[in-house]
C-alpha cells in the first residue's frame, strides 16, 4: 500500500511542479513514505534523514517531508525528535500535500498535518490521474480496519475501514490498463471487507463483485488481491476462484498462529478449525490455490506447546511464500503492555519455523525445473540480458530470452531454482513454412 500511496504522492506533487530526481542533491523536496508496523520502521526514518542530512551539509536544505503511518503515530513527536524534519503528513491527509507545501514555503512554519480524511482523500485523487504505466500495478480499494488484533497498529494509523466507491475504483483501473498496466492487485488492509453501497442504497457491491467486473475488462490479463482477513471470506469469495478466469490461483491469508488460545489473546475472531474449513473450500474450488500466510513468533504467553502447533499447521499446509516475525510490541496497542517471553526462546522458535517454511519453497520450487510455464514478463532486469516476470502463482521467474517484451504472456521452461526464484528458458513457438 505504501508502493501505491508513493505513486500518488507523486502524481499529486506534479501537478505544481515537481519531477523525480535519481540524484539526491539536485532534490528540492525529500519525501520518506513510511510504515508503522514494526519498530525497526521507525528507526529507519530517523537513520535515513541523518543520511540526508550529511548528503545536504554544505549546500541548501531540501523541504523533509515524514509522510504515511510513522508520520500518523508519532507526529509532533518526530518534529521534537529531528529539528532538519519540516512536515509530518498522515497516510489519510496525503491528498492535502500540495496545499501543505505551498503552505510551508509562504509561511516557512513547520507542519502536522494528521487528520483522518479518508473520504476528501479518495474524492481528490480520483481527480488526478494515476500515471503508473508499470506491467504488474497495485490499486488501493479499501483502507484501515475494524478488527482491533491486539498486536497491531493499523486501526490507529490508518483509521476504521473505508471502501471507496465501486465506480471510482473501475475508473482508475482502466485508467491503468490504458498506461499498458496488465495486471492489478487490488489493495487493502482488510481487502475481502470491502463493501459499497450504491447511492440509492439498492445495490450493494462486496470484493467479489469487483473481480468479476474486471474480468470484463479486455486488456487486463491477471487480478490479485491482498491482504485479506479470514473472518471475510466468505463463500462468494471463495467461488471467484472457480469462477473468474484472470484471478491468479494464489492467496495471502493470514493466520498470525496455529494456537487457539494464542489467536484469543491476539483477538483474531478466527480459530484454527474455522481457518482450516476456509482453505479446504478453496482447494476444492480450485485444487490448483495456493496459500500463503503470515507468522508472529513468541507472542505474549505462548508456550513450547503453542508454538508447536503453529509448527504443525506450516507442515500440513505447506504454506508458500509466508512471512514470519518475533512479535514486536507497537506503542498504544493492548499487546504492548503484555509480558513478553524471553527473546532467545522467541529467537529459537523463529529459527525453527523459518526453516520449515524456507524448505517448503525451496522443495515447490524445485519440484517445478522441467516444466513449462505461463509467465507475465514485468521487465527487462537493468544491465542483463534477462527479464523478470512471475507465474499465476507469484513465485518469481528470472527469464533468458532475447525476443519478449514487459506486458507479454510467455512460455518458459523452468531450468534451475533457488528458495525466492525460479531461472528458465523462453520457449519460442516455431513457425511454420510456407
Amino acid at each position: 500500500m505504501n508502493e501505491y500511496d508513493s505513486s500518488r504522492i507523486f502524481d499529486l506533487v506534479k501537478t505544481i511542479g515537481f519531477d523525480k530526481t535519481d540524484i539526491k542533491k539536485n532534490a528540492d523536496c525529500y519525501i520518506l513514505n513510511t510504515c508503522h508496523i514494526r519498530d525497526k520502521a521507525k528507526e529507519k526514518v530517523y537513520h535515513e534523514i541523518g543520511r540526508i542530512k550529511k548528503e545536504f551539509k554544505n549546500t541548501i536544505k531540501p523541504l523533509i517531508i515524514v509522510a504515511g503511518c510513522v508520520a500518523q503515530a508519532e507526529s509532533e513527536e518526530m518534529l521534537k525528535r529531528e529539528p532538519y524534519i519540516d512536515m509530518v503528513i498522515g497516510p489519510q491527509s496525503y491528498h492535502k500535500i500540495n496545499d501543505q507545501i505551498l503552505n510551508y514555503f509562504r509561511d516557512n512554519k513547520k507542519i502536522n498535518d494528521t487528520e483522518f480524511d479518508v473520504i476528501s482523500k479518495f474524492d481528490k485523487l480520483a481527480k488526478i490521474k494515476n500515471n503508473s504505466n508499470k506491467i504488474s500495478s497495485y490499486l488501493t480499494i479499501q483502507e484501515g480496519c475494524d478488527k482491533f488484533c491486539h498486536f497491531c497498529v493499523v486501526p490507529y494509523t490508518r483509521g476504521p475501514e473505508f471502501s471507496r466507491p465501486f465506480y471510482q475504483i473501475l475508473n482508475e483501473a482502466k485508467e491503468l490498463i490504458s498506461n499498458g498496466v496488465k495486471e492489478i492487485t487490488l489493495l487493502g488492509q482488510n481487502v475481502n471487507a470491502y463493501k459499497f453501497f450504491s447511492d440509492d442504497k439498492k445495490n450493494e457491491y462486496d470484493l467479489a463483485d469487483l473481480i468479476m467486473e474486471l474480468e470484463k475488462i479486455k486488456n487486463l490479463k491477471r487480478i490479485r488481491f491482498t491482504t485479506s482477513h479470514p473472518k471475510d471470506m466468505n463463500e462468494k469469495l471463495i467461488n471467484c476462484y472457480n469462477n473468474s478466469t484472470k484471478l491468479m490461483p494464489f492467496l495471502h491469508l493470514p493466520v498470525q498462529s496455529g494456537s487457539d488460545k494464542i489467536l484469543k489473546s491476539m483477538n483474531r475472531k478466527h480459530n484454527i478449525q474455522f481457518y482450516e474449513n476456509i482453505l479446504k473450500k478453496l482447494k476444492n474450488i480450485n485444487p490448483e490455490i495456493e496459500i500463503s500466510s503470515d507468522f508472529i513468533i513468541g507472542y505474549p504467553g505462548e508456550t513450547d506447546e503453542d508454538f508447536n502447533k503453529t509448527l504443525k499447521l506450516v507442515k500440513k499446509f505447506s504454506f508458500i511464500n509466508s512471512y514470519s516475525f518475533i512479535f514486536s510490541p507497537r506503542p498504544g496497542t493492548p499487546a504492548s503492555n503484555l509480558k513478553q517471553i524471553d527473546y532467545k526462546i522467541a529467537h529459537q522458535r523463529l529459527k525453527i519455523i523459518q526453516n520449515e517454511l524456507f524448505e517448503i519453497q525451496i522443495e515447490r520450487n524445485k519440484a517445478l525445473e522441467g516444466y513449462e510455464l505461463e509467465v507475465l514478463v514485468e521487465n527487462k532486469i537493468k544491465d542483463q540480458k534477462k527479464f523478470f516476470g512471475r507465474i499465476p502463482k507469484m513465485t518469481p521467474v528470472i527469464i533468458n530470452s532475447s525476443s519478449c517484451n514487459p506486458g507479454e504472456i510467455i512460455k518458459v521452461k523452468i531450468v534451475s531454482s533457488n528458495q525466492n526464484s525460479l531461472f528458465g528458458e523462453h520457449i519460442i513457438a516455431k513457425t511454420k513454412a510456407a
